[in-house]
């Protein structure tokens, strides 16, 4: 076993032994293994000795080893950020890219492919390494291995220069939550909001030592805020800080301006570099989609679709806010608010009353055994290290063997990034008669249990949940042997939530419900009658949440594609966009896109379409369970087979076509958001 636990590849990662200092040495050790092993590849590649087995195994060996290094590392920075794993971190982050640059510009790595593509036995390999070879000459391409050698240089520091970027980005936006608090003495200003938040509220200063109240940006008490305190100057100073994050209205080393323009301005080069016109075009060329204009063309059509109904929303809610509320205008920090009081209005019931209904182990329990019926697959406790006393590990069993792992990260807490995801700690590949098992990381940000009563989730925090765990499926689940096109890897970026959007669909089937619910206090299960009013309000102002999510992609798009970098206003872009598809348009000040991690941080450059893009694969694909009468394991098993088990071996669009016998169609989305003329939903 290494002294240095980041270079234990033995079996999972010894997160308890892992210190900032053992980060720079282990990347350094393990740069240097992977450089004296492609220096020896290119050298058989030029003598002509290029084998599956002796040439293309061994440098998945040591790209995965410095892979999952670096993956433990870049987990831990986001999920136990401290000072000093911070520094390193973007220590070395340089280093990292400069080496997969040299690597995809490797013109004898290159060139290795290339003879492998050409090769007689080319035909007879397995469609997942034909798939594997093609892919790895498509990136090549995309690395600049064609390029010139000044412009490779060139290429080599803009992706190293965007790489710094983005964590900067990022670990601006991680500050500038955290730096806020809101310390009341009274509980007076928190006046409807539930006994269970103010209690979560007050525990936060009580571990600071302080009496009274502690409020933060954290989503556990944001949103509760903003959504039930009667008090509208507190939810007014919450909202304001909230939407100036990371702007020029803070601290100027946490302004996230300066790092969205560069940050346009050298993806713009790195595509015109690689010959595309603009950077959409090429984040678009790995996709399903086919070119920014057919992107914009479905956003539109969609908002088309949707659009009257998301003004009937916004039109319903301004005139409850006048003449229940007295409320004469609706402002931004007004909307969570009243829309949570029409739904109580309209639906007779709330956000707070279903939340008693999903305690933590029901939710579980109900979400394991949805797996169970659909896949035939067990989840049990299993022992692994890990980052903090609130993670917990699982096995995935099928057949009484061990398939897949995952870890298990649910609760908000400082030094962690906000929001919800999958990572892969490890996946699946088989190396000499030997399958590793594909290994996943599932976080959330939900409420953490207060005394002895544990975590309650709402509704829409079971649906993330689910949500969530089927991108863990469909990395756990892979039955493919070849790295590089197993789990989620090689699959199309707007093909990438199918299996994770189809999971949310099983959060509105009353067998479902009804299995993974019970009172925190009685015990009773979720009431039918409860559940017939969630179902009645599960389209609730789904208009405006349709619009909302069609601004965010076009703005995306249009600001990859036809956006002046070097001097264009990106706010004025996004105004120009609400007034093309919004309904609810935010104060002047609002500085949402200094805080857009995805597509300035993360995988969604350009892709945040993908969200609505999956969607209509998703609705279609569990419109198949509908079909079939709900969650059942026939159609469970076709999905597996089809979606699930092929990862990246071939176009998602083969795979969506296995399985549902046709082409995606839009009208399942439409009909499940009760977007079609006097539809219902379907339950």
């Amino acid at each position: 076993m290494s002294q240095n636990p980041l270079l234990d590849f033995s079996g999972l990662p010894r997160f308890a032994d892992i210190t900032p200092e053992h980060v720079t040495p282990a990347i350094d050790a393990l740069l240097v293994e992977a450089r004296a092993t492609i220096a020896d590849l290119q050298a058989d590649a030029d003598a002509g000795k290029v084998e599956w087995d002796r040439f293309v195994e061994p440098l998945v060996d040591v790209s995965e080893r410095l892979a999952r290094a670096w993956g433990t590392v870049g987990h831990l920075n986001a999920v136990m950020n401290t000072p000093g794993l911070r520094e390193v971190y973007n220590a070395n982050i340089p280093k990292l890219s400069e080496f997969w640059t040299e690597l995809g510009q490797n013109v004898g790595l290159y060139a290795g492919y290339k003879a492998l593509r050409a090769a007689p036995s080319f035909d007879a390999l397995s469609p997942a390494r034909r798939t594997v070879i093609e892919h790895q000459l498509r990136d090549f391409r995309l690395s600049g291995a064609e390029l010139p050698d000044a412009e490779k240089a060139r290429l080599g520091d803009v992706e190293s220069r965007l790489a710094e970027l983005s964590a900067r980005f990022e670990q601006n936006v991680l500050d500038a939550t955290d730096a806020f608090a809101l310390y009341l003495d009274s509980a007076d200003a928190l006046a409807g909001v539930p006994e269970d938040v103010q209690a979560m509220l007050a525990e936060a200063a009580r571990a600071e030592g302080r009496e009274g109240f502690k409020l933060t940006l954290q989503f556990p008490c944001y949103l509760p805020v903003m959504q039930y305190a009667d008090d509208r100057a507190l939810r007014q100073k919450l909202y304001d800080a909230y939407a100036m994050r990371a702007a020029e209205f803070g601290p100027a080393e946490l302004d996230n301006s300066p790092v969205m323009r560069e940050r346009l301005q050298l993806v713009r080069e790195s595509a015109g570099l690689l010959g595309f016109s603009n950077f959409a075009e090429l984040s678009l060329y790995t996709k399903m989609a086919e070119s920014p204009a057919q992107v914009t063309a479905f956003l539109r059509e969609l908002a088309h679709k949707a659009r009257p109904f998301a003004i009937k929303d916004r039109s319903e809610l301004e005139a409850f806010a006048r003449d229940e509320l007295a409320l004469p205008e609706l402002a931004a920090w007004d909307i969570a608010y009243v829309s949570e009081k029409l739904r109580v209005a309209r639906y007779a019931f709330s956000d707070q009353e279903v939340k008693q209904y999903f305690p933590e182990p029901r939710v579980l329990e109900g979400l394991f055994g949805v797996v169970g019926t659909l896949y035939g697959v067990q989840i049990r406790p299993a022992s692994a290290p890990v980052w903090h006393p609130d993670v917990v590990y699982y096995d995935l069993v099928s057949a009484g063997e061990v398939i897949g792992g995952f870890y298990l990260d649910l609760y908000a807490r400082e030094g962690k990034r906000s929001g919800a995801w999958m990572d892969d700690a490890r996946g699946r590949r088989k190396r000499q008669g030997r399958t590793q098992t594909p290994v996943a990381y599932l976080t959330c940000n939900f409420s953490r249990p207060v005394g002895d009563r544990p975590a309650l989730f709402t509704h829409d925090e079971v649906i993330t949940l689910f949500h969530e765990f089927g991108h863990g499926l469909h990395h756990m689940l892979t039955r493919v042997d070849e790295l590089d096109v197993s789990g989620i890897n090689g699959v199309e970026w707007d093909a990438v939530e199918l299996p994770s959007q189809f999971m949310e669909n099983f959060c509105w089937e009353w067998p479902v419900l009804s299995g993974l619910s019970a009172h925190v206090d009685s015990g009773a299960p979720l009431p039918r009658e409860l559940f017939d009013k969630m179902i009645a309000a599960r389209n609730f102002q789904n208009g405006m949440m349709t619009v909302r999510q069609i601004e965010f992609s076009l703005f995306d798009m249009l600001l990859y594609s036809d956006f002046d970098a070097e001097g264009g206003d990106w706010m004025a872009l996004l105004a120009q966009v609400r007034s093309e598809v919004a309904v609810n348009i935010p104060p002047a000040y609002n500085r949402f896109p200094n805080s857009f991690s995805h597509i300035f941080a993360g995988g969604y450059a350009a892709g945040y379409y993908s969200y609505k893009w999956a969607e209509v694969l998703s609705a279609d694909a569990y419109a198949a369970f509908e079909e079939a009468g709900g969650a059942n394991a026939e159609t469970g098993r076709r999905f597996w087979d089809e979606v699930l088990a092929v990862g990246g071996s071939r176009p998602a669009l083969e795979s969506f076509r296995a399985f549902r016998g046709r082409d995606p169609s839009i009208d399942a989305l439409l009909r499940h958001g009760g977007m079609v003329e006097n539809s219902t939903a379907a339950a």
